[in-house]
């Protein structure tokens, strides 16, 4: 497999600045007894093949990066690299992959297997069940 690298700065990856933005709708989504729910009416930006949005703050028990992949299918990960510090991640437009936003850009597979960089374990993938404009995320 070759890997795609993001384009970015020295000092995006040195200071692990994502490039990955949270939504532009904070109201669109809500988390509730281990539940993520996304109402992409009101999250238009994921609704976009080959497009990614994290999701941070108001209760959630850790950070998620959510992709829309190319194909349409849309993905969870725990946001957060298995190497040190711990940055988050960001998905690499035209791939399968995403990425850690840091400077030695430790790079997983969506099922989580990473296949690039010093990052010593996978990352943690969510189930995602779609339905009724709606994205169920079970965080546990």
């Amino acid at each position: 497999m070759t890997v795609k690298f993001l384009q970015r700065s020295i000092w995006q990856r040195v200071l692990g600045i994502s490039a990955t933005a949270k939504p532009q709708d904070e109201s669109g989504w809500s988390y509730q007894s281990g539940q993520l729910t996304i109402r992409l009416e009101q999250i238009p930006e994921l609704t976009r093949s080959g497009t990614a949005v994290r999701f941070e703050g108001k209760g959630l028990p850790a950070r998620v990066l959510v992709v829309c992949g190319e194909d349409q299918k849309y993905r969870a990960f725990h946001n957060r690299c298995t190497h040190l510090g711990h940055r988050r991640l960001d998905y690499v437009p035209g791939t399968d992959t995403v990425q850690c936003c840091s400077v030695n850009k430790s790079t997983y597979t969506f099922d989580g297997k990473k296949v690039h960089g010093p990052a010593p374990r996978p990352i943690r993938t969510y189930p995602v069940e779609v339905g009724e404009g709606q994205l169920r995320i079970r965080i546990s």
